[in-house]
């Protein structure tokens, strides 16, 4: 469903995407997993058409961002990690928006928003203001516009950032609710979100894709040290007892 190859992203003297190649099928749940700055928002930029990348291409559902960009985009539901919201609305008015800028059929306007409502958790709000809302809610609505049109891909950056413990446990039971139909990419630079919901993950660091595997594999790299330490070691390019780079 994604082909990522060979993707590298400039700015300036920077290179903040290297060389970064990867497929993902849909039924997979790839976790981009790494610290702040590594190149993780900017490679999602690139596959849902924000960004063009200095070199390489994605193919979505096989559209080139580069020769069909529309048709990407009407594949994927994007969550961004500063999700820009109209405030001065209400939730629903939000939605009805965002079902107006995807060209939902009419008819099936009232039913996306009421099926993303419920999903999102966002009943007792729906007729609020967004302004008003918490961060936490915030990302409810964020989450709900990007999964209003139904896409086959959902690109989500730090899905959980803002929520509560029992938040973030709603939307990692929706994320894998999700997953059975739907390919599904997801940055955090949170361990234990990749070991709850994804079954395979991605390290990157510095632009460069260092790691390619499940959860369990990235733990058996461990051997007898923490998942935590591997990942400070690979992230630094450290070499320690039990990790292969």
């Amino acid at each position: 469903m994604i082909e990522v190859s060979n993707l590298s992203k400039n700015f300036g003297n920077i290179k903040a995407v290297d060389d970064v190649s990867f497929n993902v099928n849909i039924g997979e749940v790839l976790g981009f997993l790494g610290p702040n700055g590594a190149g993780k928002s900017t490679t999602m930029k690139i596959i849902t058409c924000f960004l063009k990348p200095s070199d390489g291409d994605v193919k979505v559902a096989g559209h080139s961002i580069h020769e069909d960009p529309i048709s990407v985009k009407r594949k994927i539901g994007y969550m961004p990690e500063n999700a820009p919201l109209y405030e001065d609305m209400t939730v629903v008015e939000f939605l009805q928006f965002v079902c107006e800028m995807r060209n939902i059929d009419l008819e099936r306007r009232p039913s996306s928003i009421d099926g993303v409502i419920t999903k999102c958790h966002l009943e007792n709000v729906k007729n609020q203001s967004i302004e008003t809302l918490s961060k936490g809610f915030k990302r409810r609505v964020s989450m709900a516009q990007a999964l209003i049109h139904d896409p086959e891909v959902l690109i989500l950056d730090e899905p959980t950032d803002g929520l509560d413990p029992n938040q973030k446990h709603d939307v990692r039971a929706l994320i894998k609710e999700l997953s059975n139909s739907k390919c599904i990419i997801l940055s955090t630079h949170i361990l234990e979100e990749v070991e709850a919901v994804c079954t395979r993950a991605i390290i990157i660091s510095s632009g460069k894709k260092l790691f390619d595997g499940t959860p369990s594999e990235l733990s058996e790299k461990s051997a007898d040290r923490k998942v935590d330490d591997v990942f400070r070691a690979i992230t630094t390019s450290l070499d320690v007892e039990g990790v292969t780079l």
